[in-house]
C-alpha cells in the first residue's frame, strides 16, 4: 500500500495557483463590503480537478474553504489534506447513490435540490460529526441544462431540511445563465437575494447566499451574495476532469 502524501502549509512549485490573485480578490471583497455596508463575502476557492498541491499552496496563504464538484475526486483530496484543517463544500450535482460519501466527508453540500437527497444526506451524516451545512440549489433561470429546484420549491424543501437534526439549513445557491456582460446577471442575483430574504424570515439561522464566480462575483456581492465561488481566477486554466471522478 502506497502511503498518502502529507502536506504542510508551505506553497509548492509546479502548479498554476496565483497567490497575487488571491490577495487581489480578497482586497476586492473588502472594498465591496465597504461599498455595500455589509460584512465581507466569504471566498470559496473552486478546486475541482486541481491537484492537492495547488490547494495546499492556497491554504498556506490562509484560504480555508474549498469547493469540489466530483465526490470521489474530492474524497481523495480531503484525505490527503486532512491535516490542514480545511472546510470542504460540495458544489456539483449530487446523485443520491453518492450521498453516503458526501455526508461523511464534506462540511457543506450546496447542491441540495430534491426531497430524496435531503433524506439520504440526513440518514448518512455520522452522529460523531456536526450537522451537515446545507444550501438549496435553485434553478433561477429555469434552464433545462441546469440542476436545482424551481423557486416555488424552496420553502417546501427548507421545511424538510429544517426537520432533520443531522442537517443545518444555511441558505441558497444558484448558477445563473452565463453572460458576456456580467451586469446582465444582476436580475438573477437580485431575484435570489429576494428568495433569501423570504427564507430568512421563516428560518433566522439562514445566513449564506452562494452566488457569483470569477467573472461576475462583484455583481453578485452587490446584489447580496455572502459567499462567492472563484476558480479560474485563482487556479488558472482548469485541468481535464480525472477519468475516475
Amino acid at each position: 500500500m502506497v502511503p498518502r502524501r502529507q502536506y504542510s502549509l508551505l506553497p509548492e512549485a509546479g502548479n498554476n495557483v496565483s497567490l497575487s490573485s488571491l490577495s487581489s480578490i480578497q482586497a476586492q471583497l473588502a472594498q465591496l463590503a465597504v461599498a455595500t455596508g455589509r460584512p465581507p463575502a466569504r471566498l470559496l476557492a473552486v478546486s475541482k480537478t486541481q491537484p492537492a498541491s495547488a490547494i495546499a499552496a492556497l491554504a498556506a496563504q490562509g484560504q480555508r474553504a474549498f469547493g469540489e464538484n466530483y465526490v470521489q475526486e474530492a474524497v481523495d483530496k480531503i484525505g490527503e489534506l486532512a491535516g490542514l484543517g480545511l472546510e470542504w463544500h460540495l458544489i456539483g450535482h449530487l446523485q443520491s447513490n453518492k450521498a453516503d460519501l458526501a455526508a461523511r466527508h464534506f462540511d457543506w453540500v450546496q447542491s441540495v435540490d430534491r426531497p430524496k437527497l435531503v433524506a439520504a444526506l440526513a440518514r448518512h451524516r455520522p452522529p460523531a460529526l456536526p450537522p451537515l451545512n446545507v444550501l438549496i440549489q435553485v434553478n433561477i433561470d429555469d434552464e433545462d441544462s441546469k440542476h436545482g429546484c424551481a423557486p416555488e420549491q424552496i420553502l417546501p424543501l427548507a421545511e424538510l431540511i429544517a426537520a432533520q437534526p443531522r442537517l443545518q439549513l444555511r441558505g441558497l445557491m444558484a448558477i445563473p445563465r452565463p453572460h458576456t456582460d456580467p451586469t446582465q446577471s444582476l436580475p438573477a442575483f437580485q431575484a435570489m437575494a429576494a428568495h433569501q430574504h423570504t427564507l430568512q424570515a421563516r428560518y433566522p439561522q439562514v445566513d449564506t447566499l452562494s452566488l457569483g464566480m470569477s467573472a461576475d462575483f462583484p455583481q453578485a456581492v452587490s446584489a447580496g451574495a455572502t459567499l462567492v465561488r472563484v476558480g479560474s481566477a485563482l487556479f488558472g486554466a482548469r485541468p481535464a476532469k480525472p477519468a475516475s471522478a
